[in-house]
Order: C-alpha cells, then sequence, then structure tokens
C-alpha cells in the first residue's frame, strides 16, 4: 500500500532533520581537529559529556498519543551543561554519541531513533550558536555575567526542541499542531523554568566546591518525579474532562447522533487511530476517527487499520442488558493503564445507557407515529378517515388562494348491506377493499382519497381548472367501481352513488361535505348515478340540516330529554326494566322523534356531549326508581361510534359511580350495523365495560344475517328480538320460526331474551308459550317520563305495585322457562321487582 500524505510529510520532515544534524557533525569533525588535546583532560572530559546525555536521554516520562508513546527527556538540560564546559563542536557530537548510545538500548524503530539522535544534535548546535552569539563561551571567569547568555542558549534549544518535536507528533498522529502547542503550555513553561534554575545552580556548586555535585543527582530525581506527576495527574484530569464532555454529548435522543458522537469522542478520548460500535439489535456497524464516520453499514465490513485492538462490552453497570460492541483500534502496539481501563469501562457503560435510551425513544416515537397515522387513516382499506379528511380540507381551504377549484366527490355503494347478508361481513370487507384500492388507483395525486364509515368514501379534488372538471373527474371515479369484483373466485357487482359539491365561500368542511351529501341522496332518489349540487334543489332536506346546525346549541341547553318504555315479564306482568328513549324538546319545533336527529348527532361532534347527556338522565332516573323501591335495570342505546372512542368506559364507569349505581343496573343495547373491521376496535371497550359489571345487549336481533357473527364476538348479556318478527309471527311462519330459533339459542348460551312491539294479549301470549319471558310495547305503556313511569310503578296493576299487566296464570302454577339453566355461563341478573 503506498503512504498517505501525512506519512509523505512525516518521512519528509524526519529525513531533512537528520541530513542537517549528519552536516553539523561532519563540520563539528573538522572543528575538533583543530583544537589543542595537549592537556590529555578531554578524553575524560568526552566520556563524561556522553554519560550526561545517555543519562538525561534516559531518564524522561512518557505520553501516548494513539499507537505513538513520546518520550520527554532532560536532554536539553544536559546539553546546556555541557556547553557551559566545553567546545561546542565536542558537546555536538558527544551529545550525538550519547543520545545513539540511549536510542539503541531502548530498541527503538529506526526512524524513530534516528530523529531522536538527529534532533539532539541540531539542539545542541542551535545551543551552542546562541550562547556563542550572546558573548559566552567556556570556562567562564565570572558566573553572573554567564547567566544570561547561558540562559539565551537554554531558551533557544527549548524553542527548537518544540519546533523540531511537535510537527512529528502532529503528522504521526493526525492532531492539530495548534492544539499540541497549547496542551500543558503553562506546565512546559513552569517545567522549563525550573531546568533553568537547576542548571545555574550546578554551574555555580561546580564554581565553589565540585563535591556539592553529589547533591545534584538526588535534587534532579526530585524535579523529575515532581514534574511527572504534575503531567500524570494533568493527564488524568484532562482524560476525565473530556470523559465527562464525552458522556455528556451522548444524553441525546437520536440513534445516529449517539453513534456518530460516540465514534468521534471515543477516538479522541482513547487516542484511538479507529473507533468501532457494531450494535447486536440489526447488526449495524458504524466506523470512523476523530474526523469524521468512514463507515455506517451491516457488519462484516473488514477494516484498513491493523495493529492493536481493544473491544468493550456495551454493558450497564448491571452487566445485564448487552447492545453490542465497542472496538478502538490502534496501528501500534498499545497496552492501556488501569486508569484507561476503567476510562474504556464507564465510557462504554455510558454508551450502553445512551443507545438504549436512543432505541426507547426511536421505539416510542414509531408507535407514537403508528398511532397518528391510525388516528387519521381507516384501519380496513388505509385510506384517510373522516378526521384526515376535515383536517386537511380545512387547512388546504384556509390556505389556497389562485390555485384552482376545490370539490368533493361523496359516494356511497347501493345495497351494500346485501353483500353482507348474503356473503358475510368478510367478503363486505374485500369489497371495501377493493373500492378503496379503486378509488386511490383513479384519483390524481393532490387529490385525498378518504374512507368516513361503512360504505362511504369520499375523494376531494384540489386545484381543478373549473367547476365543470369536477363531474367530469367524479364520473370516471365511479366508472371505476362498476367493474364486477372477484371474491373467492366468485364475480359480483356493487353500483355506487355519488355526490358533487364545490367548495362554498363559507362554512369550510364541514359545509362542503354537506353539499356533498345533500348531492349524493338527492342522486339516490332519482335513481342517478350521479348528481351536482344546485343550493335551488336544497330545500328538501333543509328542515333535516337546520336542525344538524342547531345540535351544539341543544346540547348545551339541554334540550335533549329522556322518555322510558317499561320492560315486563310476559308471565307475571311485572317491570323487569326501562329503556331510555332519547327526545329532542326542540323550542319552534316541539317534540322531534329520534329518527330525524339520530343520524345527524352521530355525523357531528356533539356524540359524545349528547350520549353522556343521555346517559346521565337514565342514571338519574334509576336512582330515583330505587330510593323509591323499585330497583330496576335501565338500557340506553349505544352508538357504534361511540364505542370506538377509548374514552367510553371510562365515563361511563364514571357516571355509575357519580350516581351510586351498581354496574349491573345499565343495560348498553348494541346494534348490528358494526362491521367486522369495526369490532377489531371496539372489542376492548366491550370487555371492559363487562368485566365492570355492566350488562351488554344486542338490539334488533335477527334483522340480518349478521346477528350470529356479532354474536360470536360481542359478549352480550341480552338479544331483543325486533318488532317486525313480533308484529309478523301470528301471520308469518317465518317470524315465528326466527322468535322461536333466537329464543333456544338464548337459552343455550344463558341469555336473556326480550321481544319488542308486543302490542297485543295474543301476541304476549303466543311468545310466552314460545318460551319468551320478557317484552315491551304499547301493550303494557308507551314511552313516557321518569315520573311519570314512576307514578305507573306505584299505581300498579290491580293494585299490585310494580306490574303493569295481569298475570296469565295465577301465582305458583307457572313453571318458569329457564330456570334450570346452566350457570357460570353469560347468564342473566334478576330483573324482578322486589315484592
Amino acid at each position: 500500500m503506498g503512504k498517505t500524505e501525512a506519512e509523505r510529510r512525516l518521512t519528509l520532515h524526519v529525513g531533512l532533520v537528520c541530513v542537517v544534524a549528519a552536516v553539523a557533525a561532519v563540520l563539528c569533525v573538522r572543528e575538533l581537529t583543530q583544537l589543542d588535546w595537549s592537556d590529555g583532560h578531554h578524553p575524560t572530559l568526552s566520556l563524561t559529556l556522553i554519560f550526561l546525555t545517555f543519562l538525561a536521554m534516559t531518564v524522561k516520562w512518557r505520553i501516548r498519543i494513539r499507537a505513538t508513546v513520546h518520550a520527554i527527556s532532560w536532554s536539553e538540560t544536559a546539553i546546556i551543561l555541557s556547553l557551559a564546559v566545553a567546545p561546542t563542536p565536542l558537546v555536538i557530537l558527544t551529545t550525538g554519541i550519547g543520545a545513539a548510545i540511549a536510542q539503541y538500548l531502548a530498541k527503538l524503530p529506526p526512524l524513530k531513533a534516528a530523529f531522536g539522535v538527529a534532533k539532539t544534535i541540531l539542539l545542541a548546535v542551535g545551543g551552542g550558536a546562541a550562547l556563542h552569539a550572546a558573548g559566552g563561551s567556556p570556562p567562564f571567569d565570572d558566573l553572573w555575567q554567564a547567566v544570561g547568555p547561558i540562559g539565551i542558549a537554554y531558551a533557544v534549544t527549548v524553542v527548537l526542541d518544540e519546533l523540531l518535536t511537535l510537527p512529528v507528533i502532529a503528522l504521526a498522529t493526525g492532531t492539530r499542531l495548534r492544539q499540541l502547542f497549547r496542551e500543558d503550555l503553562g506546565l512546559r513553561l513552569t517545567s522549563a523554568l525550573a531546568r533553568l534554575v537547576f542548571i545555574v545552580t550546578t554551574l555555580f556548586i561546580l564554581r565553589a566546591d565540585p563535591w556539592f555535585l553529589l547533591a545534584m543527582p538526588p535534587l534532579a530525581l526530585s524535579l523529575h518525579l515532581l514534574y511527572s506527576n504534575r503531567v500524570k495527574a494533568r493527564t488524568e484530569q484532562q482524560a476525565w474532562q473530556r470523559l465527562a464532555r464525552t458522556t455528556d454529548a451522548l444524553n441525546v435522543v437520536d440513534l445516529d447522533t449517539v453513534l456518530t458522537t460516540a465514534v468521534t469522542q471515543a477516538a479522541e478520548l482513547f487516542s484511538a487511530d479507529e473507533v468501532e460500535i457494531e450494535l447486536r439489535d440489526g447488526g449495524r456497524t458504524i466506523r470512523g476517527g476523530a474526523v469524521a464516520i468512514t463507515y455506517d453499514g451491516p457488519a462484516g465490513e473488514p477494516t484498513s487499520v491493523d495493529g492493536t485492538l481493544i473491544p468493550a462490552t456495551l454493558e450497564g453497570h448491571d452487566r445485564v442488558v448487552d447492545v453490542g460492541t465497542l472496538r478502538l483500534r490502534f496501528r501500534g502496539p498499545v497496552q492501556f493503564s488501569e486508569r484507561e481501563q476503567y476510562t474504556l469501562r464507564t465510557f462504554a457503560s455510558a454508551l450502553c445507557t445512551a443507545v438504549r435510551n436512543a432505541q426507547a425513544y426511536a421505539e416510542l416515537a414509531r408507535v407514537a407515529d403508528e398511532h397518528a397515522y391510525a388516528a387519521t387513516h381507516d384501519a380496513l382499506t388505509g385510506l384517510a378517515n373522516r378526521r384526515h379528511l376535515l383536517d386537511q380540507g380545512t387547512e388546504h381551504l384556509n390556505t389556497r388562494h389562485a390555485d384552482g377549484v376545490t370539490a368533493l366527490v361523496l359516494i356511497d355503494l347501493n345495497h351494500f348491506k346485501e353483500v353482507n347478508d348474503t356473503l358475510g361481513h368478510a367478503a363486505g370487507d374485500q369489497v371495501l377493499v377493493q373500492v378503496a384500492e379503486r378509488l386511490d388507483d383513479a384519483a390524481q395525486d393532490c387529490d385525498l382519497v378518504a374512507r368516513l364509515g361503512g360504505d362511504e368514501f369520499a375523494v376531494l379534488l384540489r386545484g381543478l381548472p373549473a367547476p365543470a372538471v369536477a363531474a367530469h373527474r367524479a364520473e370516471t371515479l365511479l366508472a371505476t367501481l362498476h367493474e364486477p369484483y372477484h371474491l373467492d373466485g366468485m364475480r359480483i357487482s356493487v353500483e355506487a352513488s355519488g355526490g358533487i359539491a364545490a367548495a362554498p365561500a363559507t362554512g369550510g368542511m364541514p359545509e362542503l361535505l354537506r353539499r356533498a351529501d345533500v348531492a349524493m341522496y338527492q342522486a339516490k332518489r332519482a335513481g342517478q348515478r350521479i348528481s351536482t349540487y344546485v343550493p335551488a334543489r336544497d330545500t328538501a332536506d333543509l328542515g333535516r340540516l337546520t336542525l344538524g346546525g342547531e345540535l351544539p346549541r341543544a346540547v348545551a341547553d339541554h334540550e335533549f330529554t329522556v322518555n322510558f318504555q317499561p320492560i315486563v315479564d310476559l308471565g307475571t306482568g311485572r317491570v323487569t326494566g326501562a329503556e331510555a328513549l332519547a327526545r329532542w324538546h326542540h323550542p319552534t319545533h316541539g317534540i322531534i322523534d329520534p329518527l330525524r336527529f339520530v343520524e345527524a348527532v352521530e355525523r357531528s361532534g356533539v356524540l359524545p356531549a349528547f350520549a353522556e347527556a343521555i346517559l346521565d338522565q337514565a342514571l338519574i332516573a334509576a336512582g330515583n326508581w330505587r330510593d323509591a323501591g323499585f330497583d330496576v335495570p335501565v338500557a340506553v342505546n349505544v352508538s357504534p361510534r361511540s364505542l370506538l372512542d377509548a374514552r367510553f368506559p371510562g365515563s361511563v364507569l364514571a357516571r355509575l359511580r357519580a350516581h351510586d349505581l351498581p354496574p349491573d343496573r345499565l343495560v348498553l343495547e348494541l346494534t348490528e350495523t358494526l362491521t367486522l373491521s369495526q369490532l377489531d376496535v371496539v372489542d376492548q371497550v366491550l370487555s371492559r365495560l363487562r368485566d365492570e359489571g355492566v350488562r351488554l345487549a344486542l338490539d334488533d336481533f335477527g334483522t340480518g344475517y349478521s346477528s350470529l357473527s356479532l354474536l360470536s364476538r360481542i359478549p352480550v348479556h341480552e338479544l331483543k328480538i325486533d318488532r317486525s318478527f313480533v308484529t309478523a309471527m301470528e301471520s308469518s311462519a317465518e317470524a315465528a320460526a326466527v322468535i322461536r330459533s333466537t329464543l333456544d339459542l338464548g337459552r343455550s348460551l344463558g341469555l336473556d331474551v326480550v321481544a319488542e312491539g308486543v302490542e297485543s294479549e295474543p301476541q304476549r301470549r303466543a311468545l310466552w308459550q314460545l318460551g319468551c319471558t320478557a317484552g315491551q310495547g304499547h301493550l303494557f305503556a308507551r314511552p313516557m317520563p321518569a315520573g311519570t313511569l314512576l307514578a305507573a310503578f306505584r299505581r300498579g296493576s290491580g293494585g299490585s305495585p310494580g306490574t303493569l299487566a295481569s298475570p296469565l296464570h295465577d301465582a305458583g302454577a307457572v313453571i318458569r322457562l329457564g330456570a334450570g339453566r346452566r350457570q357460570g355461563g353469560r347468564g342473566r341478573t334478576d330483573r324482578h321487582l322486589p315484592a
């Protein structure tokens, strides 16, 4: 492999230093040949200088930067002392020889050893030149006058050492030169000053009495240990500070940021050439250095850094959770100190916590996104739901300027209930999914396709060049729905009706949706495929729509009241319960039947408030009856839309507690308009209510083939036979068969069965003979206010309070059907009034 740019520059720098040092050594040899050696002291002096340099180069402290260990020696001190007692050429050569011996015995790599020898020679050259330039040369007659030149020479050697050494460290480790210069600058200056004092002191001792030199080695050793300890303390302090900054930097919730920060900071913290993090979850690997990330992908990709590998498991302090592995790579041999090992464990633990937190946050964000998506999209088809349509449409209408016409196409499938009744809800759901796919494929990118509920869809058309284009686009959308649908080898056809409305100047999305709804029903009544909203033709629905706009006011002004129709034991005539029926006391229109406003309530935003108002009135009535001695449960109809609200069970239970009523005194009546897709949503709601003791009833049972499907999914306590079967039972064998099968089903499942619409004694007697024990209808009482019904309870029939009809048989002469029903099933609670 070729050398990198940094390696080439390092080789060039070292080579240049070695060449200059070699030239200086040659010149020194030439100078030495001209000196007078007759006194015989020069060999001894030379050996002394060589030993002094060797000793100064051997006693050093080491600092590791990445895989390179850099040794800081006393070479400047030895050089200045030598220059103060010997000629400069001799000092240069002896310094080089002493340095060479020290480097050889240390078994350093050739390049590093050559640089060390060459640098020492150049330091001697620089110090000697500075000493001569300052006017000082040995021997000194007056040491006080020599202090200045010696100080200048020492300063030159120190500066020259920095200039020669720092670039080599920067190139070898990839560290910025400015950063290296600033690190420990104060400590280096203090050490330089202390050495200068040591040099001057040594020279004065030599002049006074050479025997005093025996005290200098302990002093030098003390200075060395002091400086080494200060360097070590400073290094450890900086290491802990960097560790604290690094762990603080990991306190983010984005996993990518955590990993990137960990790699770059760990490379700086541990002076590693490369840092790699491999996550156990997903097998993701990320690696890089202090500057940037070099790889981010699956595990197994080889690295280009060969040398020492130091791994650490990413685990918490409890060592239970293992999220991955941290690997530090160095290009040369490296051995961590005890402090570095502890730092590595601490960093790995902090990184483990950061990764776990980021993964947990990512999971929470994913769940939140899923919930946000589920809140704005239909679970069955994946299309936008009503809420999302209204929000997006409102935002578009509020921000549109001159981007064209906005229109809404409302689409309803004709006779879709027949698909559910004939083929089952699973097939119906398949049809709805295919309808959604066709509408989505036919729509343009700027359109918004939504499912509003049931078999009703909407397409918001945006940026139309003219209102007439909406009709053409609507025709295209409906045409795609008329192609046959394939269901398990069958081909079926489903027709659809559509209504078109252009965005009004006022009223926003609710008004746009209302107009499209009006147009769609106009199309259905006229037998047309599609109809466009015309204000002049809106008069037929004006009353209903006007009432819909008054719903918020009606709820706020408590205009909705409740009448109650009693449920009676068919055999004894005793009241066993009462069904709450909502009424609207309109200030100008009088009493409004639920058939005129229930659908509008369900489509509006006042449904929760409306349901709470009706429930409150029903529970208050039940409490008053109980206080009067007539403890009967009350039944309240529940809209399927209420069951899609996760807050509904809590609201019901809170009101039961507020009115101090046991949960089994409340019966919630459910309709068969729920689809199987909706049942997946309401299962939890119903299960919670049932577990708390609230009773559930399936209303209008037997009116569709969905009955048994619903019964298998909803844990009800009671079935209510639709009034149409009761009305036709005397003339229709099929109606009587449905009633009989419903009663048999109820007995086998341990369910109560209530017949609706009982209006004559023959019907009552026939139902009793078939085994039906409870019924409600005009035969016993019409719906009435709670106070009126309480008066009827007290008055009773034939002077017997709590009865609304005479018994069919004398007391004790009747064996009650279902008396021996199995226990532990779905069961029922006895509804009889106290005797």
